[in-house]
């Protein structure tokens, strides 16, 4: 049996199979052939679902159930919790798709002239374009270090700027092993221009700090806020600061598989919306990010129009950590795709219908990778229900061989266990 006929009818099958799950049922093609189709959908048990809990209401919110991470711990023992076991016989493959030479259905390559890379599209799914192994280890390793380096430097608004105003050389101050802690009247130069940075600065030692019982900040290791750090701004700025039904939601999970608001996530669970402010401070989008979007987006561009990156979000995934489906309609032209770089750890993306009960398609998403969405695509609720990060299913061991540098200890502890996406946006 060809290992890639499942995909043709999983998606098809869904709505009876996540049913058949919630009675305790199985589905009659889940059994050992379904999990021997390996090479496009996954193929093998992984950490992560909860049967003991109540169905859910929407379709796309058991799927996010049914993927995300969960671990059990026994009681009265000191062993490391355990992955619950998840299948991801379903799961689509894009890379193993690239390396076979038969037709999927429901799957098409898209011919793209003057495009040098391979791009796949789901026939039910216009505006969505999958473009796998985009990106070299070279240009994911530059990415990364951006990531973590540059992007997070002010005038750039991040997770932490509400908490701690600006904080500028917050890597550095990881690999030099400092602390933050609140100092008098502190400053932070930006070209001409200062500003004040909330009375917070790193130190050697918060030796000569001292800390009040009540009411009084207490000192955080730099370590310790870029594993806080969850979403970055470049470009145009975003205002967080008004309700909407529409936000987009990051929660994060404990160790016994609760979810959890972690302060400074990408929301909390009131949710915020993501309105342009074009009155904050901002630097425009790094030339070498503008050129690699405008690149990465022709496959979604009207034939004779060229993509202008305005703003992007970086968003930093920990280990726990997934992304609620969402849209993304805070932008003016729909019509034009969101590009989106996808870096470090394999994770699970789902993309659904215009409506939360119409059953997602889950895909992997490996580092390197590249998504556009575009035109009805943007209509379409999306997330990002698991990242994977044991040794087996993270993906990550090339890309970290590549940091091999006296400093770049720091890079490899934070990626091998960490995802980060960078998606670009023409706002206007």
């Amino acid at each position: 049996m060809n290992p890639i006929s499942s995909i043709s009818k999983s998606r098809g099958d869904a709505k009876i199979l996540f049913c058949l799950r919630i009675c305790g049922l199985k589905h009659p093609c889940s059994g050992d052939v379904g999990r021997q189709k390996k090479n496009i959908t996954g193929g093998e048990m992984y950490g992560a679902q909860s049967t003991d809990e109540e169905p859910e209401r929407t379709a796309f919110r058991l799927a996010e159930k049914r993927y995300k991470l969960y671990k059990s711990l026994p009681p009265k023992t000191r062993k490391k919790p355990v992955l619950n076991q998840t299948d991801l016989f379903d799961v689509v493959d894009f890379h193993a798709i690239l390396e076979s030479v038969d037709p999927i259905d429901g799957i098409f390559r898209l011919d793209c002239p003057g495009f040098d890379r391979p791009v796949f599209c789901f026939r039910d799914r216009p505006g969505f374009y999958f473009i796998p192994r985009a990106l070299t280890i070279e240009e994911q390793c530059y990415w990364i270090r951006q990531s973590l380096v540059s992007f997070p430097q002010p005038p750039n608004r991040t997770s932490l700027t509400a908490i701690y105003g600006p904080i500028s050389d917050l890597f550095a101050a990881v690999r030099n092993k400092k602390i933050l802690v609140e100092a008098e009247n502190s400053v932070l130069s930006l070209g001409d221009d200062k500003i004040h940075s909330g009375n917070y600065i790193f130190s050697e030692s918060n030796a000569n700090t001292s800390v009040e019982a009540q009411g009084s900040f207490k000192s955080v290791s730099a370590s310790t806020l870029l594993r806080k750090l969850r979403w970055g701004t470049l470009g145009l700025q975003f205002n967080w600061s008004k309700a909407s039904d529409q936000s987009r939601l990051r929660i994060t999970g404990d160790q016994g598989g609760n979810l959890n608001e972690r302060q400074g996530n990408f929301h909390t669970a009131n949710c915020w919306s993501r309105n342009y402010d074009f009155t904050l401070p901002h630097n425009k989008i790094p030339e070498k990010l503008c050129q690699l979007a405008k690149e990465m987006a022709i496959p979604a561009m009207p034939s004779g129009e060229e993509f202008q990156p305005e703003a992007a979000i970086v968003n930093y995934f920990g280990p726990s950590d997934m992304l609620g489906g969402h849209l993304d309609d805070m932008e003016a032209d729909w019509s034009k795709p969101i590009v989106s770089i996808s870096l470090g750890c394999k994770a699970i993306f789902l993309l659904g219908g215009t409506s939360r009960e119409d059953v997602p398609v889950s895909m992997f998403l490996r580092s390197g990778d590249i998504v556009l969405m575009a035109g009805k695509a943007r209509e379409c609720f999306h997330g990002v229900p698991r990242i994977f990060t044991d040794d087996k299913h993270a993906e990550v061991s090339v890309l970290l061989s590549q940091f091999s540098g006296e400093d770049d200890c720091c890079i490899t502890d934070y990626i091998k266990n960490s995802r980060i996406n960078i998606n670009i946006r023409q706002v206007n």
